[in-house]
């Protein structure tokens, strides 16, 4: 008899909580509340200021980063530079042995030498060949010498004033010669074409290098003050950039801080990457970063355009295309009224509607449920 009451006590236990939890559903869940009203927004005027985003880089400006290489081969017996070092236009970075081409510069000088010294002798040959026509000719107006005579003294003269010719050529010659090789002796001394800091190197001392068609790089100089932005602009948003628009940016080493600058030139050129059409958009930095802006860093830029005030706007949410038409939905006695509108610029979460509707009507943030079963069905 008691494990028959405990039975019973247990089942109606369990069937006083069944009773309880299904009242507290029916209470929270159950109850009708009645259709939710609509969210609506107002057709208001706003002064835009719209802008373009895009993702760019530091770049070096052109002429601003610099390979530095050797002209003639040879072992390189001093190094200068290391990376990270700052260095002045004119600075030696590295020298090439120069034993050679100073031996060259020598033997050029020589050459140079005993070519003038053939000048002085041709000269007086040509001098005395002068003065033995001038005689001949006097003697022959007098009868006192042959046809023939005259006419080897005018080869003898003829004969030195070519050879005059042919030593000044030479001298020339040895002059150029002495010259290049002079040159050649300069080039074993590499200075820094620019002002700048080393950004890389790439021999040691002790290496060999050989310099053909392309000069062998030693190292590469940067400089650190010439720098601008390249903002790779989508083409959807090309048309709206022009040169003179200001921009701001930000890198991602100094995220708190914003650098301004302005658009100098747009490449013609599209850039293409993974079939998305973009444009290379040059920005010019005009405020002051020395020493934070690096080249290769990942800018996120702003270009800013120009400001359009007081248009009519309305929320972007509440613009719908439907069967290739541009929408709002009008609320006008209580009826929902479908609009075609055309719409201009963005400006965050405000899109400017340029006709369709006029300031203070009200609009739906969303489709009214009957047209948004229709174009779910459809």
């Amino acid at each position: 008899m008691k494990k028959k009451n405990r039975r019973i006590l247990f089942i109606i236990l369990l069937l006083a909580c069944a009773i309880g939890a299904s009242v507290w559903w029916y209470a929270s869940n159950g109850k009708d509340n009645g259709p939710t009203a609509p969210a609506t927004a107002k057709v208001v005027r706003r002064d835009f200021s719209s802008t373009v985003l895009a993702t760019g880089a530091v770049k070096s400006q052109v002429g601003s980063e610099v390979k530095v290489g050797a002209r003639v081969s040879g072992k390189v017996v001093r190094l200068y530079a290391n990376i990270g070092d700052a260095v002045k236009k004119g600075q030696v970075i590295a020298e090439l042995e120069k034993e050679d081409l100073t031996a060259k510069v020598e033997r050029n000088r020589a050459e140079l030498a005993v070519a003038e010294a053939r000048i002085a002798d041709v000269q007086a040959r040509l001098k005395l060949a002068e003065t033995q026509y001038q005689r001949q000719t006097k003697l022959i107006a007098d009868s006192f010498t042959s046809q023939e005579a005259v006419d080897n003294a005018a080869k003898e003269l003829a004969v030195n004033q070519a050879g005059l010719n042919l030593v000044r050529r030479q001298v020339e010659s040895a002059q150029a010669a002495l010259k290049e090789s002079d040159a050649n002796l300069g080039y074993a001394t590499i200075t820094a074409p620019i002002l700048g800091v080393i950004a890389s190197v790439s021999t040691q001392e002790g290496e060999t290098v050989a310099a053909g068609l392309n000069a062998p790089v030693f190292v590469t100089i940067v400089d650190l003050k010439r720098l601008q932005v390249d903002a790779f602009v989508d083409e959807v948003d090309i048309g709206k950039v022009h040169e003179g628009q200001k921009a701001v940016f930000t890198v991602d080493s100094y995220p708190a801080r914003e650098f301004e600058g302005k658009v100098v030139a747009i490449y013609p050129k599209a850039v293409i990457q993974e079939n998305v059409v973009n444009y290379d958009v040059v920005i010019d930095i005009t405020s002051s970063y020395d020493g934070l802006l690096k080249p290769d860093m990942t800018a996120s830029v702003t270009i800013m355009l120009e400001a359009r005030p007081n248009v009519l706007a309305v929320p972007t949410e509440a613009v719908k295309r439907e069967r290739g038409k541009t929408l709002l939905y009008v609320l006008t006695d209580r009826r929902t009224e479908p609009r075609v509108v055309k719409t201009g610029w963005k400006d965050g979460s405000w899109i400017e509607i340029a006709g369709g509707v006029q300031e203070g009507e009200t609009i739906l943030l969303s489709a009214p449920a009957q047209d948004a079963k229709k174009n779910g069905g459809k």
